[in-house]
């Protein structure tokens, strides 16, 4: 999904009183699913739109924008996809992912012009 498509929805999210999550790789290291700049939105009503690689670093920052939502604060979370060689999990990357995960609220009346 093109980030244009991420962006639609949080305007859709935010105006309809929702509140998401934004997840975006901010640096990673070795092989990774996806690159510096990914976006990923987590709309707990309409579930998420774009990835950052899928798989268990995908379901990593899941359950920490469960945390960004409940604490309203942001986090930095670092995914590693470095297992066991001999491990038969799709995380073998060999890389490191830093997603930065910020919660976005809804408009409130107030903040309008």
């Amino acid at each position: 999904m093109a980030e244009p498509d991420i962006y639609a929805a949080l305007l859709d999210a935010t105006a309809a009183g929702r509140t998401t999550v934004l997840a975006t790789i901010v640096s990673t290291r070795g092989s990774v699913p996806r690159h510096a700049g990914s976006k990923m939105l987590i709309d707990p009503e309409r579930g998420l739109i774009g990835t950052i690689g899928g798989g268990c670093g995908e379901a990593d920052v899941l359950a920490a924008a469960r945390d960004v939502i409940d604490s309203r604060r942001p986090r930095l979370l670092r995914v590693e996809l470095t297992d066991s060689i001999n491990s038969w999990s799709p995380a073998v990357c060999g890389g490191i992912m830093d997603v930065f995960i910020e919660p976005v609220f809804p408009e409130r009346e107030t903040d309008r012009p």
